[in-house]
């Protein structure tokens, strides 16, 4: 009998009162266990009850509970600060896996081609199959105008400019050596910062086009007007970083990794 792959990821998972979309995810991580996983950090951002772990996982498992909200890279970054593996990973709460992605997202850095690999993620699918615009290019103000008025652009690139943080399976050494995520974006765009700095400091990202997860996505800049302004801000933010202007020349440059 062939001995299960040693366990090398620390999952982090935020809920905001959503502990029936974690519960879900944690009953298909148990359910599908590769022994990839050694470790799961599941942070309740705002009180709600106690979150169901499945028994396989409980021992795995830290909770913690925030004694005020905190941003989505201020969670994910503390979720960091308590990984001893080598990749550490970004799940949203509203994924749900009908196969295990771990080991074979992680067998991408075990081979001696990923060495300069910083993240790779899943293909992302929508509840009826659907692929989503998780694997991006950059964001100008054109380009959004095209994808929310016009709905264009959204077809996902084959060497995508960033990643969309809904799954992200991140080497952990790249992403303490960036920083992690910029605390300053509260929500939304985090998600390109960290990538285009991993990619300006040499790293690689990619998709496994045979790895999928199903995401049921919470629109919820579209309906509240919060979200919509973290949205809106965090927009400004990025365009007016040296990270972002960087990024892009690097792009057009063509001598990206």
């Amino acid at each position: 009998m062939t001995p299960a792959p040693t366990p090398t990821i620390t999952l982090s998972i935020v809920s905001h009162r959503q502990r029936t979309l974690v519960a879900a995810l944690l009953r298909d991580i148990a359910a599908l266990d590769s022994g990839r996983v050694a470790a799961i950090v599941l942070t309740r951002n705002v009180p709600e009850p106690d979150i169901d772990i499945p028994s396989t996982l409980r021992d795995r498992t830290t909770v913690i509970d925030n004694p005020a909200p905190r941003g989505f890279g201020a969670n994910h970054n503390a979720s960091a600060t308590r990984c001893e593996t080598d990749l550490f990973a970004i799940l949203n709460p509203d994924l749900r896996l009908r196969a295990d992605p771990f080991d074979a997202l992680a067998r991408a850095f075990d081979d001696v081609r990923g060495a300069d690999l910083g993240i790779v993620a899943p293909t992302i699918v929508s509840g009826n199959g659907e692929p989503e615009d998780a694997a991006r290019r950059i964001i100008t103000p054109w380009r959004l105008v095209r994808r929310r008025l016009l709905g264009r652009d959204r077809v996902p690139s084959t060497r995508p400019d960033w990643l969309a943080g809904m799954f992200l399976l991140v080497r952990a050494s790249a992403f303490r050596r960036v920083g992690g995520f910029d605390e300053r974006y509260f929500m939304y765009c985090e998600d390109f910062d960290l990538c285009a700095r991993l990619a300006l400091a040499g790293w690689r990202f990619a998709v496994d086009p045979d790895v999928t997860v199903v995401h049921d996505a919470q629109r919820a800049s579209h309906a509240s007007l919060q979200h919509l302004r973290w949205h809106v801000t965090s927009l400004l933010r990025m365009w007016t970083s040296s990270t972002f202007w960087r990024y892009r020349d690097l792009l057009r440059s063509g001598a990206r990794s």
